[in-house]
């Protein structure tokens, strides 16, 4: 055995699988979709993983073919005895018949038959023969039941060797032979049962040349005799049973019969059968390895449309509360009235018929010697900035969640988590936090200015706390713009508070100081709304995820591609085995 060369195709066998099970660890787009990537993660596990493994593990050979083929006949001929039933009624076989050595059961059911539900296969343990060789009955290929016809596809998927199934009257039908062209994808040992055939060497002759015909169509050489590189066909005559054991004449189907003994009798004919069976699952999955990729590439552009959906949606929300927000008529005309009240508008508007700098001198007299109503207005601006900020909020997250549901990525969860259609439980929390935030900043603010400039001994009967909420309301109210019915209260507050602040600090510094709060607002709200489309966000895979599992799959489908040429040789060699023998290997001509 080539150590070296072992691990690396076991190792390659494993990257794939790493990868396809990141794949169906998230939500797919489609039924379809997920349906392929679980089929390839079926595939990984239950044969090209068990085959990197080992060679020795049990070889699966399964009898697959449409309804009332013979499948349960061929097997009963293979065991001797009636083991799978017989029957008029179709489906006859609605479970998997597995066949096999008692000492096969524990490695048959970790490896080809672990993806298969309990209930869907009969083990039937027979000591009689001997053990490597694994003989299973499937469900009809063209059953009226879905989970039969996809128990049957794993089983030829998981195959050593496939054993199909037809009859003469049924041999061209369309859905076996779409299983033979995966046969021939897989480049899968298959042998051909014709049952039924008449017993006219003309007639019995003209079947063969047709089916002959479209085994080469289909890529598969057929003959009556065994050729190099081709498919093993044998015909059964019309009435050739063994009525007692609901089976067929055993020397009808001789060839098989001895093969299947030969392989149970020979380890290096199974270990030479594994190789090729391993091999050409590898270059078989690489088309299937490709539609899952394909399946990522979609979705990674749907999700990307959905994530600048999402911002896109909370980005005009943002800029729509900022307009809302700039006039300053959303505030309440009580906490206006109080500020109003506090500043003394009357006085102070007498006094700038008399220039700044007699404001500047008498503007401890006239604001009032009272309790400013900072902790009212304050509160009741803070309200009114939430109140708004919500409602947009929430139109923003109606709007995307409507959007998102509509999407197949995420119509379910959507639909289900009645939270996403709302701002978040928090948000009133998480906006009040930094809005308060937000007006200690102010505070600190004037504290600067007001040293630096040695400005706040004007204003000290007034104090930081009321200059602050001077500045809080100026980055809402102010006297550019307004005009027409909005010349009401909100424009006198402005008119009045601006000229206070402007002659507290001057006109320069007034600005810078409205300027920063109206930023840090600015931020605070941002970051709010940041959090809110994050919900829509965190239901989406990273920006890089899909591209990257997409690139790994398809990284590993090159790695396999780049050894198809060579890939039975590379198998054989891998596991210290002489060069392989062509016979059965379907699909060469």
């Amino acid at each position: 055995m080539n150590g070296d060369r072992e691990t690396a195709l076991r190792q390659l066998v494993e990257d794939l699988l790493a990868a396809a099970r990141v794949r169906v660890e998230r939500p797919a787009a489609s039924e379809a979709a997920r349906g392929r990537a679980l089929t390839l993660v079926q595939h990984v596990e239950g044969h090209l993983l068990v085959r990197a493994r080992s060679l020795d593990t049990p070889l699966l050979v399964s009898i697959v073919g449409p309804t009332g083929a013979g499948k349960s006949s061929l097997l009963n001929t293979i065991a001797g005895r009636a083991a799978s039933p017989t029957s008029v009624l179709r489906p006859t076989t609605r479970h998997a018949v597995a066949l096999l050595h008692p000492s096969d059961r524990e490695a048959i059911l970790a490896g080809a038959l672990a993806a298969v539900e309990p209930e869907r296969v009969e083990l039937i343990a027979d000591d009689r023969t001997d053990p490597g060789v694994v003989v299973v009955d499937a469900p009809d290929l063209d059953s009226i039941e879905h989970a039969n016809r996809e128990l049957s596809d794993h089983l030829v998927e998981a195959s050593d060797l496939a054993v199909f199934v037809t009859t003469a009257t049924r041999y061209a039908d369309r859905v076996p032979w779409s299983v033979l062209a995966r046969l021939r994808e897989r480049e899968l040992s298959t042998v051909v049962v014709v049952n039924r055939m008449p017993p006219e060497p003309e007639s019995r002759a003209t079947v063969l040349t047709a089916l002959g015909r479209l085994l080469a169509e289909a890529g598969l050489r057929g003959s009556i005799e065994r050729a190099e590189g081709g498919v093993l066909v044998i015909d059964v005559r019309e009435g050739a049973i063994e009525r007692s054991t609901e089976s067929l004449d055993t020397a009808a189907v001789r060839p098989l019969l001895d093969l299947v003994d030969r392989l149970r009798g020979d380890r290096d004919a199974r270990r030479r059968l594994a190789a090729r069976s391993l091999a050409g699952a590898m270059a078989g999955v690489v088309p299937l390895i490709d539609e899952v990729a394909s399946d990522i590439d979609h979705e990674s552009v749907d999700v990307e449309a959905l994530r600048r959906l999402a911002s896109t949606r909370f980005d005009a929300a943002l800029g729509s509360l900022r307009e809302a927000l700039s006039g300053g008529t959303f505030l309440r005309e009580e906490a206006l009235r109080q500020w109003q009240d506090y500043v003394g508008a009357d006085e102070i508007t007498r006094l700038f018929s008399r220039g700044l700098v007699r404001i500047r001198a008498t503007l401890g007299a006239v604001l009032r010697p009272v309790r400013a109503p900072t902790d009212a207005v304050r509160k009741g601006t803070l309200d009114d900035v939430i109140g708004v900020a919500r409602v947009h909020s929430a139109e923003a997250a109606r709007r995307v969640a409507t959007e998102y549901a509509d999407a197949p990525l995420l119509a379910g969860r959507v639909a289900d988590d009645g939270t996403l259609w709302l701002p978040a439980a928090d948000f009133e929390q998480r906006l009040r936090a930094r809005l308060q935030d937000w007006v200690a900043s102010i505070a600190e603010d004037i504290s600067r200015t007001g040293q630096s400039k040695a400005l706040l001994a004007r204003g000290g009967s007034i104090g930081v706390n009321a200059v602050g909420t001077g500045v809080m309301l100026a980055t809402f109210i102010h006297t550019g713009g307004l005009t027409g019915a909005e010349l009401g209260v909100a424009a006198a507050t402005a008119f009045v508070n601006q000229k206070v602040l402007s002659a507290l600090f001057g006109e320069a510094a007034m600005v810078e100081l409205v300027q920063r709060a109206a930023s840090r607002l600015d931020e605070a709200l941002e970051q709010t709304f940041e959090e809110e489309r994050d919900r829509f966000e965190r239901l989406l895979p990273p920006a890089d995820y899909l591209p990257d599992l997409s690139a790994n799959l398809r990284q590993v489908a090159h790695r396999i591609a780049a050894l198809e040429p060579t890939l039975e040789d590379e198998v054989s060699a891998a596991f210290g085995m002489p060069e392989t023998n062509t016979t059965l290997r379907a699909g060469r001509a």
